[in-house]
């Protein structure tokens, strides 16, 4: 695979997912960059992102009491994938993650969104082929300066702050300085309502990332958390010299990360 922007490493540690928006519209080349982005990185032929120049309101729908509803973004990028191809869930997360670390290094506010939203609003905005599926959206624009009381109390609900220990999420020993890179880079993934559904398997010169079992719930798909928290390996290993290249698994395995030789 093509060698990962530098620059995400430091945005893993900095990344939060962000629900509440300053009305001040980005910058045209920050916006132009990432639409860039968008055409450009296909790690995955399966999967591919669009930003869309429109507000996202017609898109998001609030949860009960309106908590966790997102507010006042400029654009928001759609994630998309064929329906029902064998590898999808994973190249979308992965494909995704991309985006959403640049928007970072950029100074823009994120947050993954893979439920609450209307497939069918994007789908008004967007010219989709017959058989594509929009798996994932994140809003796109200014965070609010200071958290507001929404913001804390969704991060509360779902403990966006707590991260498993590493010996809740690897097996076998961390034996190469990559791997612990690249497994405490993964720990700070996102992941729908943080449930961290990754685990690791260390091999000498390889990580695999398989899901912590049991089924799906609703359009939370496990598959799709394991390709982000992939991107974070992926950027953890680059940043301890050892770059690498991805095969994608049969369940209940996703992936496995081999260091180049």
């Amino acid at each position: 695979m093509e060698p990962l922007p530098s620059s995400w490493y430091q945005a893993i540690f900095i990344r939060k997912s962000r629900r509440s928006f300053h009305p001040r519209r980005p910058e045209e080349d920050k916006i132009v960059r990432l639409e860039k982005l968008c055409r450009e990185f296909r790690p995955f032929p399966v999967a591919r992102a669009e930003l869309v120049r429109k507000s996202p309101d017609e898109v998001f729908r609030g949860i009960v009491g309106g908590y966790g509803r997102i507010t006042g973004a400029s654009y928001y990028i759609a994630f998309l994938g064929p329906e029902g191809v064998p590898h999808v869930e994973e190249a979308v997360g992965y494909t995704g993650e991309g985006l959403i670390l640049e928007a970072t290094v950029l100074g823009l506010g994120t947050c993954w969104v893979s439920g609450f939203f209307r497939p069918a609003a994007v789908r008004a905005h967007l010219d989709l082929p017959e058989g594509e599926r929009v798996f994932a959206v994140t809003p796109v624009g200014y965070a609010e300066r200071e958290y507001t009381i929404k913001d804390r109390i969704y991060r509360g609900i779902a403990a966006s702050g707590k991260r498993k220990r590493l010996d809740e999420i690897v097996s076998g020993d961390l034996a190469e300085p990559w791997q612990r890179t690249a497994v405490e880079a993964a720990r700070l993934a996102p992941s729908a309502s943080n449930r961290q559904p990754w685990r690791f398997a260390a091999a000498p010169g390889s990580l695999t990332v398989r899901t912590d079992g049991g089924k799906d719930v609703g359009r939370f798909p496990k598959r799709l958390d394991c390709g982000i928290a992939m991107m974070h390996v992926a950027v953890g290993a680059q940043e301890a010299g050892a770059p690498g290249r991805w095969t994608l698994l049969d369940a209940p395995d996703v992936a496995r990360f081999d260091i180049s030789a």
